[in-house]
């Protein structure tokens, strides 16, 4: 029937550049452009991020963190279309985005102290690296991207927003409306949906009649791609396209990527009660890391020096972070006075000087 767009036409089929054993998948299609420093970067970085996010979660067990979301799993999806990220771009992402801050060169510590529960959205400098504060509540962070995108779009500034979510996050309402207006008003921004299967508990199938997540690009005006977020490669090359849609001013992309969150969705989250030990084993033969190692080493990129480097810089990282971590204290509470003006009204000013004294009087 003419005008018919029916579901079951729909692809589900990934691109991917290496298949889950590391070789290459013939006649991929997919631009690369790396170099042998790039594909030496991209696995620094993941190794840095999946050591730090193992210290990360061992911090909250031991009682120094109140909880913490794990990233196991996903680090090709986030760095790999992270990697396509320039100095003036911005990201806006949720509280997993662990792989993207380490290519901001962000400290891990600084990121913890939010999980601490020592200063709020943590203590880097979000203009410094264009990386805004880890977002709690679903989706809205979608629609914060689209909104600084639009403004720097009117402003005539060459940016990208980059937001990051789950397929949780599009189930709210948030991400809708970020879409639409996204698509309405062209604006520069590349949604990143890491689906790893899991709302929390709560499986794909019952979020969604979709066949997909990336055909609701369609209903918004954009382009939509699928794409293997196991596969590093995949990732970097579809984000490339993403990003050079918004540059060119043609507007926003949606990319889902199909991973697994091998941990629980935070350290408070039994993922034992939902999902299988056969499930989880599947996931785990199709590991990111392992499946890049494999082809760095078929092709004489990564050798065992640069292997052990890479592991002793995380193992470093890691204690740095531990260092950092444990028992610190909270920060000077008259801090939450002298951050909420560029110039403090003599009411607040009141405010805080009682503050003070009555702290004194202790």
């Amino acid at each position: 029937m003419k005008g018919l767009v029916d579901p079951a036409t729909v692809s589900t089929e990934m691109a991917q550049v290496l298949r889950p054993d590391g070789t290459i998948v013939p006649d991929h299609g997919l631009d690369l452009d790396l170099k042998e420093d790039d594909h030496k970067e991209l696995y620094r970085v993941m190794i840095l991020t999946r050591l730090v996010d193992r210290e990360s979660t061992n911090l909250q067990r031991q009682g120094e963190l109140g909880v913490y979301t794990p990233s196991l799993g996903q680090e090709a999806s986030q760095i790999g279309v992270g990697y396509n990220l320039q100095p003036q771009d911005w990201v806006f992402p949720s509280y997993r985005e662990l792989g993207i801050a380490m290519l901001r060169k962000i400290n891990p510590a600084d990121i913890l102290h939010l999980f601490r529960g020592t200063w709020h959205g943590g203590l880097y400098d979000y203009r410094a690296v264009r990386f805004a504060p880890y977002s709690v509540p679903i989706a809205t962070q979608t629609l914060h991207a689209v909104g600084f995108a639009t403004g720097a779009k009117f402003d005539g500034e060459n940016l990208v927003a980059l937001t990051c979510f789950g397929d949780g996050g599009t189930s709210e309402g948030d991400f809708h409306e970020a879409m639409n207006f996204a698509g309405v008003w062209k604006a520069p921004v590349v949604f990143l949906c890491q689906n790893n299967g899991y709302a929390i508990s709560v499986p794909l199938a019952k979020q969604t009649a979709a066949p997909t997540l990336h055909v609701r690009a369609l209903g918004y005006g954009m382009p939509g791609y699928r794409v293997d977020g196991n596969d590093v490669l995949a990732c970097y090359a579809i984000g490339k396209l993403a990003f050079a849609h918004a540059r060119s001013g043609k507007g926003p992309t949606f990319i889902e990527a199909m991973t697994y969150r091998r941990g629980p969705h935070s350290t408070a989250d039994d993922p034992t009660r939902y999902r299988s030990d056969e499930e989880l084993k599947e996931w785990e033969a199709r590991d990111p890391v392992a499946r890049y190692e494999v082809y760095l080493e078929s092709e004489g990129i990564l050798t065992e020096a640069f292997k052990q480097q890479c592991a002793d810089e995380g193992k470093q990282a890691a204690s740095a972070l531990r260092a950092s971590i444990v028992g610190a204290g909270p920060l000077e509470p008259t801090l939450m006075f002298d951050h909420v003006y560029d110039e403090m009204p003599p009411t607040l000013a009141r405010e805080r000087a009682k503050f003070v004294r009555d702290r004194e009087g202790e």
